[in-house]
């Protein structure tokens, strides 16, 4: 674990994007910034995306983030939107490998787990939990803009637990680990 970084999370979507950094001091974290980006006003996907893309690109270029984390598209029922959503996720993926910012990936339910302890809570509750932790005073106009620092927070959490024990040097220490599953 890093003792001195900053994370930038991003709540993908196409009609708001979601961001939030933090700065991680030993062990201790601040705010930096958390916003939205409006995207509803654009009449084209692509244009859109490539607000996304810019706009991500400003944000590393300002605040210099050490990694990325980004909240994974959940499956819904809607193909289309499910596709647009991944769209906006690769895009800002893009911008930070484009930066060379390493990049990490959590799950809806694996962040509201790691902010409040319930995989799932409200985005509500997520903002509540957020404004205590990181001493915020009032919960923003969008909730967008709290879901992308979640997911910077949800790192920062997931960063300080030790190796877990899906973490192997090879088959011989998979093996040794986990007897049960050999058949």
């Amino acid at each position: 674990m890093t003792a001195d970084r900053i994370i930038l999370g991003i709540d993908p979507g196409t009609t708001i994007m979601g961001y939030g950094i933090i700065h991680q001091r030993g062990q201790q974290m601040e705010l930096v910034v958390m916003g939205v980006l409006k995207l509803g006003k654009y009449p084209n996907h692509a244009i859109k995306l490539k607000k996304i893309f810019d706009r991500t690109l400003e944000l590393i270029r300002e605040h210099k983030p050490d990694e990325l984390t980004v909240e994974a598209p959940f499956f819904g029922k809607n193909v289309q939107s499910m596709l647009k959503l991944g769209r906006a996720q690769g895009v800002a993926m893009a911008a930070a490998l484009y930066a060379d910012i390493p990049i990490f990936e959590y799950s809806p339910r694996k962040i509201k787990q790691s902010i409040t302890g319930n995989g799932n809570a409200s985005k509500e509750q997520v903002s509540a939990m957020l404004q205590t932790l990181l001493h915020i005073r009032e919960q923003p106009e969008f909730l967008d803009a709290t879901d992308g620092l979640a997911a910077a927070v949800c790192h920062y959490f997931q960063s300080k637990k030790p190796a877990s024990s899906s973490s192997f040097t090879g088959w011989k220490a998979f093996l040794s680990q986990n007897p049960d599953r050999i058949s």
